[in-house]
């Protein structure tokens, strides 16, 4: 039976979903699901949340709501209910207030009001989805870092993980018979990384992908002869532009990204 980790916040929810998102990733996520309701700063809205968990199967409510009234209602609401409640702001404030020279404000997402780093990533991730996938050469101009990589070699999961670091990312898929757009030639090589991956991964990776969908029959994309002239093709691409390389077999995307900050960053030897 599908179980509900429920989150609740008076603004974007982001901070409760983080946590809940957190909180899974040590278990089994199997029949888990994450149900957010944002902005709930009115009886109504609170209501909407009372009829959900009241038909809900076991839920568990993570909630960060930064006005006082708000939250005892939500908190006297679960007990009724008898859903557990996790209280992520709430004791946080309590322990600053302790220390902090006036009262708290008391303003639903004023996190976002201060936090430029906010815009920042908000900037990045939409850079990153313009320029997804060779979309619009012209952005290998504009980003912070150019990914290349044959496809399957995870350009876009790590072009979204690194806006989330305030990154600019724009990617742009190798394919032999296709060629390369003329800006990419333009970019300084210290900004550009070529991905790398083993061909047997890659074969077994491209051949889940099509199997997920429903794709039978043989197919070029998930040959490995096809897989080796386009990594071939890659790696002749890699040493004409001079550019970071890295080979991402068995590598976790974090880790990957990792990797592309020190470099493009740090000014790493390529």
């Amino acid at each position: 039976m599908s179980r509900e980790v429920v989150v609740v916040s008076d603004s974007l929810g982001e901070t409760a979903e983080a946590v809940a998102k957190a909180a899974l990733s040590q278990f089994a996520e199997d029949g888990i699901s994450i149900r957010k309701f944002a902005h709930v700063a009115s009886d109504q809205a609170l209501a909407q949340v009372r009829e959900f968990l009241a038909t809900a199967s076991r839920p568990v409510v993570i909630y960060t709501v930064v006005v006082p009234e708000v939250r005892d209602r939500l908190a006297a609401m679960l007990h009724e209910l008898g859903v557990v409640g996790v209280d992520v702001l709430g004791p946080a404030l309590q322990a600053v207030a302790t220390i902090a020279p006036g009262p708290p404000r008391l303003e639903a997402g004023r996190v976002h009001l201060l936090d430029e780093g906010y815009f920042r990533r908000v900037a990045a991730v939409e850079f990153a989805v313009r320029y997804d996938d060779g979309k619009e050469p012209a952005g290998c101009l504009l980003a912070d870092v150019l990914i290349l990589g044959v496809s399957r070699s995870s350009k876009t999961p790590l072009a979204m993980y690194l806006a989330h670091r305030q990154i600019r990312v724009a990617n742009i898929p190798l394919v032999p018979e296709v060629p390369l757009p003329a800006e990419v030639y333009e970019v300084p090589p210290e900004k550009i990384v070529g991905l790398l991956v083993q061909p047997d991964d890659l074969l077994r990776i491209r051949s889940a992908r099509l199997k997920a969908m429903g794709v039978t029959g043989r197919s070029r994309y998930a040959d490995l002869e096809r897989i080796l002239e386009e990594m071939d093709y890659a790696e002749k691409i890699y040493r004409r532009l001079g550019c970071h390389v890295i080979d991402v077999t068995h590598r976790a995307v974090e880790e990957t990204a990792g990797l592309i900050i020190e470099l493009v960053q740090g000014g790493g030897a390529r």
